[in-house]
């Protein structure tokens, strides 16, 4: 008797073996992904949403597509996806932007960043960095500081749109460092990081995945990262809180997102297959590459992550007073 126990249980464990994975499977989207970029093709977000979908798709056997719905500074594409089915067939690759500055500045949001999103994964974080053009002879971030308090009002920096997270670390630079500069608001960093390298802009703060390629080349000169620890990418550079400005911390991040009303199996199928994709090591080269920091939380870690930017930037979005349509 106790062997035909034995054995029926034995016979029921690997019967549940059996099914499990197969339950983890079905929790997956039972069609095609579309992964929503906010924003234009080629640029920092854009590349790492590529390197992610590509392998996602290897992972889990899904076609996983990008597509490129820009505009309002992330929020055309975060509304399209807030508005989606609930089937995980239709993904964001939200940012710092998307769902803690935007919905701050914005007079009417398009949409709640809590309660309209499914938080998935956070991908990877990447830091801000001070940028000057070589026309200026500032070699630090103590020399700029000490340059624009010697010519008050003469300085000026650039950013890529009003309200982005450049724009802010722009604000954020002159009331830590006390210094005065007006903002010229660009239509994206490309023109802006144009303008530095001709010298007609003296700074600019942008995300060093997209300023790496142009520091290496010595088109212009980076004086510091804004985030807590210097990046491996470039270990001799200091952070800003070392260069001067105690507490300066500013950077933008890549997180996945689902419409509002995901079935939480299927939430946390993408979860568990996002952590896989950002483990692997390939993935970790290359976000590498690019400066990125790979992070891979679950869903209640990228929740966590909103709420606390969001309670970052609400005192420095006040304290500018920044509010637009």
């Amino acid at each position: 008797m106790t062997s035909a126990i034995s054995r029926r249980t034995l016979t029921l464990s690997m019967l549940a073996g059996l099914v499990a994975p197969a339950a983890g499977q079905t929790a997956l989207p039972a069609g095609p992904i579309t992964l929503v970029v906010p924003f234009a093709a080629g640029g920092a977000t854009d590349i790492v949403s590529r390197h992610i979908a590509k392998k996602l798709g290897d992972l889990t056997g899904l076609s996983v597509v990008v597509e490129n719905v820009t505009g309002a500074g992330g929020a055309i594409g975060a509304q399209r996806v807030a508005r989606a089915a609930p089937n995980g067939q239709t993904l964001l690759m939200g940012t710092v932007s998307t769902h803690a500055i935007n919905p701050l500045i914005q007079k009417n949001p398009a949409y709640d960043p809590i309660a309209d999103f499914s938080p998935i994964s956070n991908i990877a974080i990447v830091p801000n960095v001070l940028l000057v053009s070589n026309s200026v002879p500032a070699r630090t971030a103590k020399e700029l500081i000490a340059l624009m308090k010697a010519s008050p009002g003469k300085f000026s920096y650039g950013s890529s749109g009003i309200g982005t997270p450049l724009h802010l670390s722009g604000e954020l630079f002159k009331t830590m460092a006390g210094v005065q500069a007006d903002h010229i608001a660009y239509r994206g960093g490309a023109p802006a990081m144009q303008d530095l390298i001709a010298g007609q802009i003296p700074f600019m703060f942008d995300v060093l995945t997209g300023a790496a390629s142009f520091i290496r080349a010595g088109s212009i000169r980076a004086l510091g990262v804004s985030s807590k620890a210097r990046s491996p990418a470039f270990p001799d550079l200091p952070t800003l809180d070392e260069a001067g400005l105690p507490g300066f911390e500013t950077y933008t991040w890549n997180a996945i997102f689902g419409p509002p009303g995901m079935p939480p199996q299927t939430v946390k199928a993408l979860s568990d297959a996002l952590q896989k994709v950002v483990a692997d090591k390939e993935m970790q080269q290359k976000l590498a590459e690019i400066s990125a920091t790979p992070v891979g939380s679950d869903g209640d870690g990228l929740a966590r992550h909103v709420k606390a930017e969001r309670e970052k930037w609400a005192p420095i979005v006040a304290a500018i007073g920044l509010k637009i349509d």
